[in-house]
């Protein structure tokens, strides 16, 4: 699975996840609520009302409803179709409602907002903006067409023009508010949630593979023996067997597959000599492995050791933790994919803190988007002339969210800068500069008496 893969899941595919028994709870709620409004109203305030259009309304929703839960199996997941359906119906269904008692006159025009607001946080935004619109051409109508509130006297209830006005006016900026509000923090928890899956993803993925490596270095290191004993007996048998050749040439064969074996073996579990010494390695040792994979792309890959670094402090054997090679090597990919010829990876460390820094000597960030570095599934604000020179920052920001978020996780701290911002920098006539800071304590494998503790090495059984 690479970045290029991992997509953020659009609205119809959220809409497509709403069940149809969650509509209908909510509307016999809604409809429960309208039943106890009309009689309260009818029999506590004495209000003349028209009751048989009410019901009607009311009625029709019952049927509704009723129809939906006999016809359909409870699980029934509703389309982006279908969900507007819904929501547009209950739309209509509580402005005749309103249009028959009051109209704007009625302080539960208010619940217009309800479905306006439900449509924002689950449907799509072309599904929002239907809804939006239709709700602001009933309101309208509401405003100056409806059938009156009549007292028990025979009076008129109604409010003075001018606040109809104001609750027209309230209504139709409520509803683009809380349209935009809340699609707007609906967005940002969906894109959150997506680069949050993908992390984990990439985390699981490296954690495969790390597990992967170990198991693979200790079943190198278990089977030397028995492999070494296959072919000291081959020997053995090929010098005795010289006066039968086709025995002497079996036992030549059983020699070169136990070589071919150890060959193997060692190729697939040369990143660690056994097990326990894949849970810990030096500094520059993990930096050089979190660069593996891209020291082939044409591209000059140069590890150095800051020149102010403490010849007091020996350098740290860190915890080989997947959350920190997969973060460094997304940190790393990134300076490679922009460099012009060279990507520089400094380490630091002091008794307190260790720190890496990744420089490229590519174009820099964005100015516009330096704020904005680690938020996942960016989108360009406006048009900018360094934006061709850099691109794919234009993009979904994806990588760099899921390498910032790793590495926070094993308690480092990140900053973006461009080198020429800081003219004090001895590679200030470079381009885009990445600095990890780990307190020591919570990255160093050390011990308090300086010796690394790996503990019993076990062998595997099976």
């Amino acid at each position: 699975m690479t970045q290029a893969t991992i997509k953020p899941l659009g609205d119809r595919t959220r809409a497509n996840w709403i069940r149809l028994r969650t509509m209908i709870v909510l509307r016999w709620v809604a409809i429960a609520g309208q039943l106890i409004a009309i009689t309260v109203a009818q029999r506590l305030f004495g209000l003349q009302l028209e009751l048989a259009l009410c019901y009607f309304a009311i009625g029709v929703s019952v049927i509704g409803n009723l129809i939906a839960t006999l016809v359909f199996p409870e699980n029934k997941r509703l389309s982006e179709y279908e969900n507007l359906s819904m929501v547009l119906f209950d739309l209509l269904q509580l402005s005749f409602l309103l249009f028959v008692t009051g109209g704007l006159n009625n302080p539960f025009s208010l619940l217009l907002l309800a479905p306006v607001t439900i449509s924002a946080t689950a449907l799509s935004l072309r599904s929002t903006v239907v809804l939006c619109g239709t709700a602001i051409v009933l309101v309208s109508i509401l405003a100056t067409y409806h059938f009156p509130l009549i007292t028990q006297n025979g009076g008129l209830m109604e409010i003075p023009d001018v606040f109809v006005f104001g609750n027209w006016i309230a209504l139709i900026i409520a509803i683009v508010f809380s349209t935009a509000y809340s699609r707007r923090v609906t967005t940002e928890i969906h894109s959150m949630s997506d680069a949050l899956t993908a992390t984990q993803m990439a985390l699981a993925r490296e954690q495969k593979l790390t597990d992967l490596g170990g198991v693979v270095a200790a079943a190198a290191h278990e089977l030397g023996t028995p492999l070494a004993t296959i072919k000291l007996t081959s020997v053995e048998l090929l010098s005795e067997l010289q006066s039968w050749p086709e025995l002497a040439e079996d036992a030549a064969l059983i020699r070169d597959q136990a070589d071919r074996c150890r060959d193997i073996l060692r190729d697939m579990g040369r990143a660690g000599k056994d097990d326990l010494h894949m849970h810990t390695a030096p500094l520059m040792t993990v930096l050089e492995e979190a660069a593996e994979p891209h020291r082939m792309r044409g591209k000059t890959i140069e590890f150095s050791i800051d020149p102010t670094a403490s010849d007091t402090v020996d350098q740290p054997a860190i915890y080989r933790k997947p959350e920190i090679i997969h973060g460094l090597r997304n940190l790393i990919q990134n300076a490679v994919d922009f460099a012009s010829t060279t990507v520089w990876v400094e380490a630091n460390w002091t008794d307190r803190h260790i720190s890496v820094r990744i420089f490229d000597d590519g174009k820099g960030f964005p100015p516009y988007l330096l704020g904005r570095i680690g938020d996942p599934f960016m989108r360009r604000r406006r048009p900018e002339p360094a934006s061709s020179e850099r691109p794919e920052y234009e993009g979904m920001g994806l990588g760099l969210f899921i390498a910032k978020t790793l590495l926070e996780r094993s308690g480092a701290e990140l900053r973006f800068a461009n080198g020429s911002e800081d003219p004090t920098d001895r590679f200030n006539e470079l381009g885009a500069v990445v600095e990890v800071i780990w307190p020591r304590r919570q990255l160093d494998a050390q011990t308090t008496n300086g010796s690394t503790s790996l503990g019993e090495n076990l062998p595997i059984r099976i």
